[in-house]
């Protein structure tokens, strides 16, 4: 493949990624490095690096979306950005010191686990609430109009300092695998904290591109950002999460979240099998 076709095959797989990851909360680094790595043979600290900055692009072209629409928690996110920044921190200097083949396992597991915890949470009845004090205090507390039903949705933010915990482990494998963490983060707000799936994506879309950049200075100072490979991954991505933030709030949550296992299943298969092979 001559490298003009190579940019544009990374371009067009970049739209997808952005348009999904910016649906899901993902970050488009679910998508992209696995793309990268399995179909284009690109190593993978070079796809983790390209994909950090993707992920800052995801969050670029959706956030300002969510937050207009109030789809997206501010409040929450603040709250929960200091436990992963502090872990995409961490997370991007471990990744300078992990062999290879153990990033790509740990990568399938980590996805494997949140496919497994949103299908599960599928089956449980909705609405249950854990009283909050430290949430009341904050005023985590939101609402918003959902479109896809036509009505007011208010809700109450249930264990802020689990979600805290939890989006440290998020943060960390943001800056360890490149994946902005939204594969985890969504889950926990969604899980843990009891926030509407749409709430947890559009919520993780605002928070993976701080995530992002706590980490990419790390990545670019040890030369694993690469110009020719990142920059149409960014600009793929940002088109496609532009495009995305338009659809969220028009679709059913039991949509989006069958669509997160879904790929979230697909995607940990095939990490799980290139690391252990």
């Amino acid at each position: 493949m001559t490298p003009l076709l190579l940019i544009a095959a990374i371009f067009a797989i970049a739209i997808i990624a952005g348009f999904l990851g910016s649906l899901l909360g993902l970050g488009g680094g679910i998508i992209v490095v696995p793309a990268l790595t399995l179909l284009f043979g690109i190593d993978i600290r070079l796809a983790i690096g390209a994909s950090i900055i993707s992920v800052i692009a995801t969050s670029s072209g959706a956030a300002a979306a969510y937050v207009k629409e109030h789809l997206a928690n501010l409040r929450v996110a603040m709250f929960l950005e200091i436990g992963t920044t502090l872990g995409a921190i961490s997370g991007a200097y471990i990744a300078g010191i992990v062999h290879t083949r153990l990033l790509f396992i740990l990568f399938g597991l980590l996805l494997a686990y949140s496919a497994l915890a949103m299908l599960k949470k599928r089956h449980e009845a909705h609405g249950a609430v854990y009283v909050s004090p430290i949430a009341d205090r904050l005023g985590l507390h939101s609402s918003y109009y959902d479109e896809g039903l036509g009505q007011q949705i208010d809700y109450r933010v249930s264990r802020p300092i689990t979600g805290l915990g939890l989006m440290y482990l998020a943060g960390a494998a943001s800056g360890l695998l490149g994946i902005g963490s939204g594969a985890l983060k969504v889950p926990a707000m969604d899980l843990a904290m009891r926030l509407p799936m749409k709430v947890s994506t559009a919520t993780s879309n605002f928070m993976i591109g701080v995530t992002a950049a706590a980490s990419a200075g790390l990545y670019f100072v040890r030369g694993q950002i690469d110009p020719v490979i990142a920059a149409p991954v960014a600009a793929g991505v940002l088109l496609g999460a532009t495009v995305g933030s338009r659809f969220l709030g028009r679709i059913e949550s039991r949509v989006i979240r069958v669509i997160f296992i879904i790929v979230l299943a697909v995607v940990s298969v095939e990490m799980f099998v290139k690391g252990v092979l």
